[in-house]
């Protein structure tokens, strides 16, 4: 019952979306501008920077604020922690309310990292961040982290429930940004890293 609770709990907190409610004040449709989704990075692309900051540091928040939730909810479930992240993640990808069309995710899945550990954040964030640099490849970074953030919890725990939890998080976020891979293999993505930031940062908005 405790997993069911917190899964729940976190899609609809995850069905929040800022990037839709900026968009609405603007009055710009993100599901038909940009890369399509309603995320930080489209918003960054779309709207500027403060909008996409604001949009990144709310849906990191919102992941982050389910694992607290939870833990005082169920004190004793560790993985309780970590599925109500899911849910928030699943809430942001696939809102109910919104035609299941939402973001991609990674803003979420690192509210889940930085709720578990500053320091694994800091670790999967700072390479990211070079890795996308070096690379020019945008997907680099979730790529990484989906990768990284499983090792860090195995070495940090073992097998156990947790451990497998995070595995299904990260899945998850590896699948919304599996099209993303397959455009930068074949160098046809949307945007690449130096672009993104000369568009997102040249902004004045």
């Amino acid at each position: 019952m405790s997993m069911i609770l917190s899964l729940g709990m976190g899609y609809l907190i995850g069905c929040i979306s800022p990037a839709a409610w900026i968009a609405k004040r603007k009055n710009v449709d993100l599901t038909k501008e940009g890369t399509k989704n309603l995320g930080a990075t489209n918003t960054g692309l779309v709207l500027g920077k403060k909008a996409g900051i604001f949009v990144m540091l709310f849906d990191i928040l919102k992941s982050f604020f389910c694992y607290r939730l939870a833990h005082i909810l169920f004190p004793q479930i560790a993985v309780a922690r970590v599925t109500a992240c899911i849910g928030a993640i699943l809430g942001h990808c696939f809102p109910a309310h919104r035609k299941f069309r939402g973001g991609k995710g990674l803003a979420a899945f690192g509210g889940l990292i930085l709720a578990y550990s500053p320091v694994f954040f800091l670790l999967i964030v700072i390479p990211g961040i070079i890795l996308m640099a070096l690379l020019n490849v945008g997907v680099a970074a979730p790529i990484y982290g989906t990768i990284m953030f499983p090792i860090l919890v195995f070495l940090d725990r073992g097998l156990d429930s947790v451990f497998y939890a995070v595995v299904v998080a990260s899945v998850i976020i590896f699948m919304t940004h599996w099209s993303n891979l397959q455009l930068a293999r074949q160098h046809k993505d949307v945007i690449n890293t130096k672009d993104y930031v000369n568009k997102v940062f040249g902004k004045k908005k």
